[in-house]
């Protein structure tokens, strides 16, 4: 039995290939349909319509709006009247004062002096020559002749 073996690579060119393909033909499209000019077509004349007369607002009736009877009204004699409590009284707290608590006092911080660093004495780094390039003598490039 013998197998087809693709590279996997070779779908992906595929595919690319084709979008690309695909999407220049798009843009050509585009770039003949902006190019293109449309004759002017007459615009039709539609006939004239007649007036549609117009019809009268309808009126809604008015509707009095639905009053509810208060609790002690005389139209509903089997309701007790609702008594009214009295508002409660409170006596008048005084306002708190604060006692002032003393300021904290720190102990002072005695300040150290700093200390001084020994002096080292001075390297001496030895310094390495730098290598000297040979001097070349240039060399003589022939100059192209101008045209008279």
């Amino acid at each position: 039995m013998a197998y087809n073996h693709y590279n996997p690579s070779f779908f992906l060119l595929l595919f690319v290939t084709l979008f690309l393909t695909n999407n220049y033909i798009n843009q050509a499209d585009a770039r003949h349909l902006l190019e293109v000019t449309l004759p002017e077509l007459p615009k039709p004349e539609l006939p004239h319509l007649p007036e549609i007369p117009t019809l009268p607002k309808p009126e809604l009736p008015e509707i009095p709006k639905p009053e509810l009877p208060t609790l002690s009204s005389p139209e509903l004699p089997h309701l007790p009247e609702i008594p009214t409590l009295p508002k409660p009284e409170f006596p008048e707290i005084p306002k708190l004062e604060l006692p002032t608590l003393p300021k904290p006092e720190f102990p002072k911080i005695p300040t150290l002096s700093k200390p001084e660093l020994p002096t080292l004495p001075k390297l001496e780094m030895h310094v390495i020559p730098k290598p000297e390039s040979p001097t070349l003598p240039r060399p003589k490039i022939p100059r192209v002749p101008k045209k008279p």
